[in-house]
């Protein structure tokens, strides 16, 4: 009987461990983040927020990164954190791969 609470506890653990919806996403913050004791402000403060998993500062690209998990928290909700210590926060999209510049010269000659 207790090998089998055992699996069963076990077996609990596992598929809700398995169950999390991890995101990100990247903002960039105003005022700008200029030290290390910006950096520190920023995370020390996000690390409570509910469902925050990882956050990732870069004073030269100004962005913040932060992995969440969506069924704790929403971006929203994360954005609006930014305010009650002082900065305001504006989500960024993703950049998308740049496409090759197609070539417009034409010899004739096809080589790949």
């Amino acid at each position: 009987m207790k090998r089998l609470i055992l699996l069963s506890a076990i077996l609990l653990a596992m598929t809700t461990s398995f169950g999390k919806d991890i995101k990100s996403i990247f903002v960039t913050t105003s005022p700008q983040m200029h030290c290390e004791g910006c950096e520190n402000k920023i995370r020390g403060n996000l690390r409570f927020e509910k469902g925050v998993k990882k956050i990732e500062t870069c004073i030269p690209d100004q962005t913040v990164t932060i992995e969440y998990d969506a069924d704790k928290t929403t971006p929203e909700k994360l954005i609006n954190a930014f305010q009650r210590f002082g900065y305001e926060a504006t989500l960024l999209t993703p950049a998308l791969p740049e496409k090759a510049p197609a070539d417009t010269t034409s010899t004739g000659n096809y080589q790949p």
